[in-house]
């Protein structure tokens, strides 16, 4: 049996109706990946059920998202209210991130996920980087294509030593960028595995943790069986659910 990934969904409405969602592209890195078996998990903030989630599970995937953490998380107001928020899927994620890494399940994090991941642990954001003097825009241009989008547009240094080093091989990969917010203080105990050309964090880990973690502010999924770095990238954290359900599941 493959190992289970949860994959948390948003919240959207469609009409009239409230959604739980979760884009396929998230999905299908978890099975085109890192060859696990994905599990949609709702934003039930407060009546999640985390003993049950965690009886169940090998991973947890965190994936980007049009919404931004809110910032009274890391005691700010918001800065542009006609951005989007979603306190439902803070309200889940930051919690389950919380007790995986206390219980060394498994995790990656993927652009809002890798915001999340620093915000639950203690860290803050800038709201919008391209005001932050000597960085870059990172966001995407929305009057192109997807392809365009999601296509490289800078690279990143990744730090010697690390995780993700070890997991690809390479000191500098080119990556694509999407994102309006992104890390301002990281959180204590994270380590940084990578930074863009004007010093942002674009990947860190958790160097406490006792099981694998690797979160990136770049999207890793985008056609995920085109890029090398990627799949490797997945096939690691694979890998790593794959251990961590043998271990849970030993006799011993």
């Amino acid at each position: 049996m493959r190992p289970i990934v949860i994959v948390p969904a948003c919240t959207r409405d469609f009409g009239e109706h409230p959604y739980h969602a979760a884009q396929y592209k998230y999905v299908d890195a978890v099975v085109l990946g890192a060859d696990c078996a994905p599990m949609i998990l709702p934003s039930l903030g407060s009546v999640l059920d985390l003993e049950t989630m965690f009886g169940l599970i090998d991973g947890i995937m965190l994936t980007g998202s049009a919404s931004n953490v809110h910032p009274s998380y890391y005691s700010q107001e918001v800065l542009d209210p006609s951005l989007p928020q979603d306190r439902a899927r803070d309200e889940t994620t930051l919690p389950l991130i919380r007790e995986a890494v206390r219980r060394g399940v498994p995790l990656m994090a993927i652009c809002r996920g890798f915001q999340e991941m620093n915000v639950a642990l203690g860290g803050s954001l800038h709201q919008a980087v391209q005001h932050v003097a000597g960085k870059m825009d990172h966001r995407e241009k929305p009057e192109l294509g997807m392809d365009e989008q999601y296509g490289d547009a800078h690279k990143v240094e990744i730090c010697p030593g690390g995780r993700l080093e070890r997991v690809l091989g390479v000191r500098e990969i080119p990556v694509n960028s999407l994102h309006g917010q992104g890390v301002n203080e990281l959180a204590p105990g994270l380590r940084v595995e990578a930074t863009a050309e004007d010093g942002l964090v674009e990947a860190f880990s958790v160097e406490t943790a006792p099981g694998f973690t690797l979160a990136v502010q770049w999207h890793p999924e985008w056609r995920i069986t085109h890029n090398p770095y990627s799949m490797k990238m997945f096939g690691a954290f694979g890998d790593a659910c794959r251990a961590y359900r043998a271990a849970r599941r030993s006799p011993t």
